[in-house]
């Protein structure tokens, strides 16, 4: 097979489910529960940033469902310096090189609109892998212009919470932005979505994707504990296989 060839991701009832896995034990979770694919990162804390070349690598190579890697350097804004914007070239060409799916970008203006002239620059060295403009879209100061460049630069996807904290309160905004696209591009929804309202946001937005990191907390498994330094032991965030199936069955019941 191509390595540019995409892994099957498979529907559920109509639906992709992506699960944004932050390890590799995550993304494993992920593909045991049925999901369609995963936004691999790392610090999901802080929003995600890039993964390490080891956990990209790894997961290509354990995983059959599609592996998207999303792109981001540091967390905080998206407006980035020329040595930031050279790491994700860099970034992408590694994805494309190990045979990624896709990967998961985005970069503005300090005005906060998308930054046509970079962007064009990352979609061209990504294709052919899929590419997803990420929740960077949020901070767009005019999210239906935002859409129109979007589509104009060749990119596959949008991830946004409808410019809200959750894509259940931006489920105005997603809806009409899916009809604005009007096939032209997916908008998939995502920020807070689980199986009590995976059901809801499809229903009420139309969308064939949806994107949630089903995530637990699991306490630190350290014995020894010190008081005298700060940090370092805090609770460790991973995607549930069972959280995955529950909105699986959520969606399948639709």
């Amino acid at each position: 097979m191509d390595i540019f060839e995409s892994m099957k991701e498979v529907k559920i009832n109509g639906i992709e489910l992506e699960i944004c896995a932050n390890s590799i034990y995550s993304a494993n979770q992920a593909q045991q529960a049925g999901a369609s694919r995963v936004e691999l990162c790392q610090n999901l804390e802080n929003g995600g940033t890039t993964p390490s070349y080891g956990q990209i690598k790894l997961v290509r190579n354990q995983l059959h469902i599609g592996v998207h890697v999303l792109i981001r350097p540091r967390s905080g804004d998206f407006l980035y310096t020329d040595d930031e914007f050279q790491e994700i070239i860099e970034d992408i060409r590694y994805c494309k090189s190990v045979g990624c799916d896709g990967v998961v970008i985005g970069v503005l203006n300090a005005d906060g609109s998308v930054d046509k002239e970079r962007m064009q620059v990352l979609v061209t060295e990504a294709k052919p892998m899929c590419v997803v403009f990420h929740r960077a879209f949020d901070r767009c100061n005019d999210p239906q212009q935002a859409l129109e460049d979007i589509i104009e630069l060749g990119c596959d996807r949008i991830l946004t919470s409808g410019l809200q904290n959750t894509a259940w309160q931006g489920k105005d905004l997603l809806k009409e932005l899916i009809e604005q696209a009007n096939g032209r591009i997916e908008i998939m929804p995502g920020s807070g979505v689980d199986a009590s309202n995976v059901k809801e946001i499809l229903n009420y937005t139309k969308a064939t994707s949806i994107h949630s990191s089903a995530k637990e907390i699991v306490p630190s498994k350290m014995i020894f504990k010190s008081n005298s330094v700060t940090g370092m032991d805090e609770d460790e965030i991973y995607s549930s296989k069972e959280k995955v199936a529950e909105i699986i069955t959520a969606i399948q019941s639709m």
